[in-house]
């Protein structure tokens, strides 16, 4: 058990915590710590984990062991293995497999077997295996590979000197290190910062059954609601606990939060009702003993602090962008290798082709290295790759990636750098959108040669967004944003009237906004209809659950064929190879006026549903339909199950019209 008992702690005279006491036990607790950026939600963990002594108050840890993961990379052996270092994990356990060779090898130089020495030794080597068969010292090979591979190495790369990975992958390292340990609580801030999709999701498998209670940091909506079972708010310097995941914790704050301001209110009334007694009577000698019994009362009385005040509502809105044609963008089968020191790398092989459509909300989601980032640059027009691109009618694009970042002028503030592109917004407008993506008060005045990698990135993001284009990609735009940041984007993107595509492992902010997956892995991109959680839903219970099997077994081949329908993950190019009998043929036994007949219903129908789907065009591109509350995502559900619709009769009206040719030869 930790206990924090009156914990006080100031920066610079700044109050971070006062008098803050808390009680962690480790059975199991899922917790999430939460609060404004600034709050101290870092100072606090490193607090608990004794990295950080409080200026005043009590931090007790007993024999309850503590494991931190920070949310800053850390330094590693930058020679050792990936491997080798994640099985360090086990130092304990590698120790003792060394006294266990050292004693080996001295048994085999002893040459009297009956000696007391022989015998000692003897005696050591069996205390010595036993605590090795305590420890299950002959898994910690397997689960360290287990744990790496679970956070998306490739088993190839265990034995690749750190020094070769990038900051992200070695977050991993520093992370499987940590799972490894087991302590007792787990202290993890920001974990899914670094992680893709795919191991994010088997973090949560991971720490689902985890047998300790642990403490997490974390602007990822989805993974705090997945995973914990009670909610940690630190605010004022104090912490109230709720128990509940995050979606929980938002509707019990407000119904707290209204019966405190109930109570202040009443408590406030009250006080003044006595007040004004007190100075109407003061000096009336009748009134002597009440008067001085309400300032007695007024003294004793627990005053009920004022609640926080209603946190400010931030908005924003894209420009209003021009209406570009139908098709925003095509790309033609295409592949792309990449050289390294291993050899080239085949990161698409006769992918596609791909179409993006007027309206169309795509995400991009895949394991780290699938080529996410690189189908990205290539849609943006930025990357060499072998096929052919073409750009719609009247297409204004915008591209937002991390590395733009490093493109910002010296020199300039926060607030020229935002203005140098878009000259004619009022400054009130640039400064609500930089408090959005949490720059606040003098913060716009800042040099941006003095800013951290993430808040230029930040900076990087609010240029694009204030460019009046019809046609987004944005490249993990989420990254560094704080939860109420990311609504803000959400509720951008959901009025937002242009197309995009959105790289993001930000699983609730995808499930907002897109209405498309493109599913990157094994050289190829896949469809799904809907937001994430429908894709999750085709692959792991729908008729697309064999994609998963074939992408866990690396297979290509396998994951290319798994799936032929538009729903259920097919290819993009939407060709269903599978041959028909003469038996499956709808039109057989039809004579020749009936299949001209059908023929005339169907190019009804067709024109029917064009008709309708032109209404559809037009009302998406009304700006006044994403005031109301879901009527664009409505309107996109029935777009798309027109195209579908749409797709069936023209294979229909072909097949039909090649009929009735034949007939007339």
């Amino acid at each position: 058990m930790i206990q924090l008992t009156d914990v006080s702690l100031s920066f610079g005279g700044t109050p971070i915590f006062r008098d803050l006491s808390w009680t962690i036990t480790p059975d199991g607790h899922r917790i999430g710590l939460i609060g404004p950026n600034g709050a101290g939600k870092t100072t606090l963990l490193k607090v608990i984990s004794g990295d950080l002594l409080p200026n005043e108050g009590r931090v007790e840890t007993g024999k309850t062991s503590v494991g931190y993961l920070e949310q800053d990379i850390q330094e590693l052996p930058p020679e050792r293995s990936v491997r080798e270092e994640a099985v360090r994990a086990f130092d304990d356990v590698l120790e003792l497999e060394r006294k266990e060779e050292q004693i080996t090898a001295e048994l085999a130089e002893t040459t009297d077997y009956e000696s007391e020495e022989y015998e000692k030794l003897l005696d050591r080597l069996q205390r010595v295996q036993e605590a090795l068969n305590a420890r299950e010292a002959h898994r910690i090979r397997s689960q360290t590979d287990a744990t790496l591979t679970g956070l998306g190495f490739d088993p190839d790369d265990l034995d690749r000197p750190i020094r070769t990975f990038s900051g992200g992958w070695r977050m991993r390292v520093a992370l499987a290190k940590l799972l490894l340990q087991r302590p007792d609580i787990l202290l993890l801030d920001e974990p899914t910062n670094h992680l893709d999709i795919d191991s994010i999701d088997w973090l949560e498998g991971y720490l689902k059954n985890y047998p300790g209670s642990v403490i997490i940091v974390s602007h990822d909506r989805y993974f705090l609601d997945r995973m914990v079972n009670q909610t940690a708010e630190l605010t004022r310097g104090q912490i109230d606990l709720y128990d509940g995941n995050y979606s929980y914790y938002l509707e019990a704050r407000e119904e707290r939060r209204e019966q405190w301001r109930n109570a202040y209110e009443n408590q406030q009334r009250r006080i003044k009702e006595i007040e004004d007694f007190i100075a109407k009577f003061r000096y009336n000698a009748s009134k002597a003993s009440q008067v001085q019994s309400r300032v007695k009362k007024l003294e004793k009385m627990d005053r009920i602090p004022e609640p926080p005040s209603e946190e400010t509502t931030i908005s924003f809105r894209f420009p209003e962008p021009r209406r570009s044609g139908a098709i925003v963008l095509d790309v033609t089968s295409f592949s792309k290798t990449y050289e390294s020191e291993e050899g080239p790398v085949d990161v698409f092989d006769d992918a596609g082709p791909l179409s993006i459509e007027r309206g169309d909300k795509i995400a991009l989601v895949g394991p780290n290295g699938a080529g996410k980032s690189t189908l990205a640059r290539i849609l943006d027009g930025s990357e060499i790759f072998e096929g052919e691109r073409s750009l719609g009618h009247n297409v204004d694009m915008s591209f937002f990636a991390q590395h733009q970042a490093d493109e910002l002028e010296s020199g300039q503030t926060v607030l020229d750098a935002v203005r140098s592109v878009s000259p004619g917004t009022p400054e009130t407008e640039l400064r609500t959108l930089l408090g959005t993506f949490l720059f606040r008060g003098d913060d716009v005045f800042k040099d941006v040669s003095v800013l951290s990698g993430g808040e230029r990135s930040r900076v990087a993001l609010a240029r694009t967004l204030l460019s009046p284009a019809n046609f987004l990609i944005l490249d993990e735009p989420t990254n560094h944003l704080d939860i109420q940041s990311k609504q803000v984007l959400i509720e951008a993107l959901q009025q937002y009237g242009g197309t995009f595509v959105i790289v993001s492992h930000d699983r609730h902010f995808l499930d907002e906004v897109v209405e498309k997956v493109w599913r990157v892995g094994n050289g190829d991109v896949r469809e799904f209809l809907g937001n994430y959680s429908d894709y999750r839903w085709q692959v792991e219970e729908g008729s697309a659950a064999q994609l998963a099997d074939a992408q866990s077994s690396g297979s290509s081949a396998e994951a290319k064929s798994s799936s032929s329908s538009r729903s259920n993950g097919r290819r993009t190019n939407g060709k269903n190879e599978s041959s028909k009998t003469a038996s499956d043929d709808p039109l057989s036994g039809l004579n020749s006026y009936q299949i001209k007949k059908k023929l005339e219903e169907t190019e009804a129908e067709i024109l029917e549903k064009e008709e309708k789907q032109e209404e559809i065009e037009d009302k998406m591109a009304d700006p006044a339909a994403y005031d109301e509350n879901g009527q664009a995502r409505e309107l996109s559900r029935a777009y798309n199950a027109l195209k579908q619709d749409l797709a069936t009769l023209y294979d229909q009206w072909e097949a039909l019209t090649d009929r009735v040719m034949a007939m007339d030869e």
